[in-house]
């Protein structure tokens, strides 16, 4: 299989492509280059979208007297705030890729349409959302592993963040659009602006006008909806390729259930990924306490740094998969895959060892309490093992949503969270005697087999099928001239 993805290939070629600076052409020229010109701006952006919710904790952690337990508080907000992320993403995985596949067969009609379509859903889920999580915030805190010590942040943080629903969703739910488009440097632009903002406001709301958690979350919705404003200017405008028109805004049901199916890929990996997260703080409150609640919350920020150079190169790759196989040019979207695999693979190997060498560093990041970072150290040190799998989990997954193939890849976005992790966290410290410890072997374990599977299965199916379909379009055409086995 895997030869598949790295067959001898000739040297290439350099042609003139006619692009301009501003867009990128995915069916022309260098493959890898088209997916770092989408993919680098985009880790950038991921970056810097990051850079919301970790500079709010880098503060948080510091306040006087109260840091470690109000980082705990915040951490406890996580599943809520993934929630919103989810059904930002159901639309967005589900409506950019078939927006530009539509695209690569000609038909910017039908990809206008799944634009407007996912815009209304945004705002329309944005509205419930905001109304139900400040109705239920109380109940649905206490339920994730709230303590009445650790409460009163998470509400004071949760329900100023409810506020900025809409604008969240609107933010992330649109940008990829812009991305999809071929204007990775615009989405970028997007984010910049609003974690700017973020960074700026952080510290006047914190502790200059002395708000603490509620100076964070202000200073967070304010960012977004200034974020907001950028995205939905450029897609009103001229230069977007596909632009928000109001004769746009129906929502057809055979339409939103073709977005929704592709999108349930991401909608379920942000759910999933806020059941474990529930699973992870109930069991940690159990059997450890607020300190490894607090633990955890450090894990994850560790974590959300160092996979954002693979997410921003997966997803620079997606819209260069989809294009070039709604445009029939099946060798590109292979190269696509074999590329991003490669890169994304020798960088989680770094990362791993990186974080096994220099566990405290990171963690001093965020807090830098003797007890808490003493109990992080080795915690990190098991989380982190096997980071590497991650890679074939996203490559997976993402070639999967990219050509359209929503059930598999919904199976083995449940299949590694709900299947795997979501037990092994509530039983191995039950059964196994290993306490916290538990929780945290849980993730490696995973990624070992939910990575592996996800990515083998995607050679033994997509591969195939590519080469069937090239062989296909050269017979149809046995006079033309054939496109390149590769580049």
């Amino acid at each position: 299989m895997f030869a598949a993805l790295w067959p001898k290939r000739p040297r290439p070629q350099k042609e003139d492509d006619g692009v301009s600076a501003k867009q990128t052409d995915f069916s022309k020229g260098s493959v890898s280059r088209a997916v770092l010109e989408v993919g680098l701006p985009l880790t950038v952006a991921q970056l810097l979208n990051l850079l919301y919710n970790i500079v709010d904790r880098i503060y948080i952690g510091r306040i006087p007297g109260a840091g470690a337990i109000a980082l705990t508080g915040v951490g406890l907000c996580f599943p809520i705030i993934l929630i919103v992320n989810a059904f930002s993403s159901l639309y967005a995985t589900g409506g950019s890729p078939l927006a530009t596949i539509m695209r690569g067969k000609g038909n910017n009609e039908e990809a206008h349409s799944i634009l407007g379509t996912c815009f209304v859903m945004l705002v329309g889920t944005g509205l419930v959302l905001t109304v139900l999580g400040l109705a239920l915030h109380q109940p649905i805190l206490y339920l994730f592993g709230a303590s009445d010590a650790t409460f009163p942040y998470a509400r004071d943080y949760i329900t100023i963040y409810l506020f900025g629903s809409v604008a969240v969703m609107i933010t992330l739910g649109m940008n990829p659009f812009i991305n999809s488009q071929g204007f990775p440097k615009m989405g970028m632009l997007t984010v910049l602006l609003g974690a700017v903002t973020n960074i700026i406001l952080d510290p006047i709301f914190i502790f200059t006008l002395g708000m603490g958690v509620r100076g964070a979350a202000l200073a967070t919705v304010l960012s977004q909806l200034l974020s907001c404003v950028w995205v939905l200017r450029f897609l009103t405008s001229q230069r977007a390729v596909l632009r928000l028109r109001r004769r746009d805004f129906r929502v057809q049901s055979a339409r939103l259930f073709k977005i929704v199916s592709l999108g349930l890929t991401g909608f379920v990996m942000q759910v999933t990924n806020s059941l474990v997260q529930i699973a992870c703080n109930t069991t940690l409150q159990t059997f450890g306490g607020d300190i490894y609640v607090g633990v955890m919350t450090v894990l994850n920020s560790v974590r959300e740094i160092f996979t954002l150079p693979v997410m921003g190169l997966v997803n620079g790759s997606s819209p260069v998969i989809s294009y070039n196989y709604g445009a029939g040019l099946y060798p590109r979207v292979k190269q696509a895959i074999r590329f991003t695999f490669t890169v994304t693979a020798a960088y989680t190997l770094v990362a791993w060892g990186v974080v096994y060498l220099f566990p405290a560093f990171f963690i001093n990041i965020f807090n830098n309490d003797a007890e808490l970072v003493s109990r992080a150290v080795p915690a990190l040190r098991i989380y982190f093992f096997a980071f590497v799998f991650m890679a074939m989990q996203f490559v997976g997954q993402t070639s999967f949503v990219a050509l359209g193939k929503s059930k598999q890849a919904v199976f083995f976005s449940i299949f590694r969270k709900v299947v795997i992790v979501v037990p092994l966290t509530l039983l191995l410290p039950r059964l196994t005697g290993l306490g916290v410890n538990g929780v945290f072997v849980a993730e490696p374990i995973s990624n070992v087999i939910g990575g592996s599977l996800c990515f083998f299965t995607m050679l033994a199916t997509v591969m195939p099928e590519l080469r069937r379909l090239q062989a296909e379009k050269d017979a149809a055409a046995p006079g033309a001239p054939q496109q390149p086995a590769e580049e």
